[in-house]
């Protein structure tokens, strides 16, 4: 080429791109004499990039919180498949070498990057596979799969067969008069597999080993009506809550009433049993305790509540009662003390659906009302509030499984569904809906596996839920479970 026609075209570039040459001149003179040839292409250096992180976080970056919401519920299969794959792409692009999938819904744990042996996302040179010769499980040098040993062998992890939980009731029964009022509590299930329900001024027992159904008592002789049932522990006893502030005792085999306890102004809305002794709740905002077979005057009076007592539940070990009232409060009592031990004000409603775990001694769940939607647990041992969760609609029932760290919550306004919660990670394996209205009453059947719902659509739905499998997995201790990271 001609020097001068090169000069020239030296020239004309340097003329065109002035910031480009101060660029290069700054550049050389900061950071090295080896001079820099710019050209019209634009190439960016990666040399400093972390694909493992950026890969890490593009899963859930480029998602929105509705979608990460969805992938949450979403199904056992689907989870894990989604996982399986992620770690597969891990594995080949990033040599991350993962060998077993996770459990996508184990507490929100991901699979661990390894940090030794990284190296960039893009390479050129091509990698041979070093098999050695006593391995059994390597993949042969003569296969014409392009997967890495790693992957290979996280294809052939053996996976826990998915569960699956029915989203159709296996039965329906029409329950008549059956009121949509939240403060009431109309359904119970006995350990003899008796169901119990209270349909106007009548309560009728269901056999779910017969499917006969007998009824109990008729109120209407009395001008009264229905407003709770609750079972004893053996099954044999039926008490009977009434709009004019009764409580009845029923022998349910014999179908006779042993006695009407009074001292209820208004009506009795929970009942709740341990052993002999029976505490009911009312709307004069008292709660009773007596004792079934003394005479009616031996009562204790717990007054803690400022409205009206729409939730009671005795603990496991039979030394605490939960109450919830209309005045948004959670109180727990002790069964020596007329003042409550510990009082809850988190809720921003009423509090009905209570339950005591019978796998972590003193846990306790609550769920508040329209103007809440929360789920709370609470330490009642420490006194301190463990978890919540906004569950998007009104909570009227809560019960735990009787074999598996899960409960199991019941909805009004304006989802009208029934949820099941992995605890702790609270995490929901199932969403059922069938109910056109509130479901306000839940009961679970005594071996643990079916709960029936009820709802002011007249209706009682009965639904398989709950594994009878004991879970597996690692339980946390109560210590562990109850200590706060400092």
């Amino acid at each position: 080429m001609d020097q001068d026609y090169e000069r020239r075209l030296l020239r004309q570039i340097n003329h065109q791109n002035p910031s480009e040459r101060r660029l290069a001149k700054s550049g050389c003179a900061s950071s090295s004499p080896v001079s820099v040839k710019l050209g019209d292409r634009f190439i960016p250096t990666r040399a400093g990039s972390n694909w493992s992180v950026n890969f890490h976080c593009a899963n859930e970056n480029c998602r929105s919180p509705n979608q990460n919401h969805k992938a949450k519920e979403a199904g056992s299969d689907t989870g894990k498949d989604a996982v399986a794959y992620a770690a597969l792409l891990r594995n080949e692009l990033l040599g991350a070498g993962i060998e077993a999938v996770a459990d996508p819904h184990a507490d929100g744990r991901r699979h661990a990057l390894p940090t030794e042996g990284t190296h960039s996302l893009f390479r050129y040179t091509i990698h041979t596979k070093r098999v050695p010769c006593d391995s059994g499980n390597e993949v042969s040098p003569y296969s014409l799969s392009p997967l890495s040993n790693k992957s290979h062998k996280l294809l052939r992890s053996p996976r826990k067969p998915a569960r699956k939980i029915s989203k159709i009731p296996f039965k329906v029964l029409d329950a008549p008069e059956l009121q949509d009022d939240f403060y009431l509590n109309l359904v119970d299930w006995s350990a003899g597999n008796l169901l119990s329900v209270g349909l106007g001024a009548c309560v009728y027992l269901w056999s779910a080993c017969t499917s006969q159904v007998t009824r109990l008592c008729d109120l209407s002789v009395d001008g009264d009506s229905v407003t709770s049932v609750c079972w004893n522990d053996r099954g044999s006893l039926v008490a009977v809550g009434t709009h004019k502030g009764y409580v009845q005792i029923w022998d349910a085999a014999g179908g006779r009433k042993l006695t009407s306890l009074e001292g209820h102004s208004a009506r009795v809305g929970a009942l709740a049993w341990n052993g002999d002794q029976l505490s009911s709740g009312s709307r004069d905002r008292v709660i009773l305790q007596r004792d079934v077979r003394t005479p009616p005057p031996a009562e204790r009076r717990l007054q803690g509540h400022r409205q009206e007592v729409c939730g009671l539940k005795w603990s496991p070990d039979h030394q605490h009662l939960a109450s919830g009232g209309n005045d948004n409060k959670l109180l727990v009592w002790n069964s020596s003390s007329l003042l409550p031990v510990q009082q809850y004000s988190d809720h921003l409603a009423a509090v009905k659906a209570i339950a005591w775990s019978p796998h972590q001694h003193g846990l306790l769940a609550s769920g508040g009302g329209t103007a809440d939607r929360c789920l709370r647990f609470w330490n009642t041992l420490t006194g301190q509030a463990l978890q919540s969760t906004d569950t998007g609609s009104q909570v009227c029932n809560l019960a735990w499984s009787k074999h598996a760290n899960e409960l199991v919550s019941t909805h009004g306004y304006s989802q009208n569904q029934i949820l099941v919660w992995k605890y702790p990670s609270l995490t929901q394996v199932a969403k059922l809906t069938g109910h056109s209205y509130r479901v306000l009453y839940l009961a679970v059947s005594p071996d643990g596996e079916a709960i029936v719902t009820g709802a002011g659509d007249e209706t009682l739905r009965f639904w398989n839920v709950f594994s009878k499998t004991r879970c597996t997995k690692e339980s946390k201790s109560v210590l562990n479970l109850f200590t706060r990271i400092r």
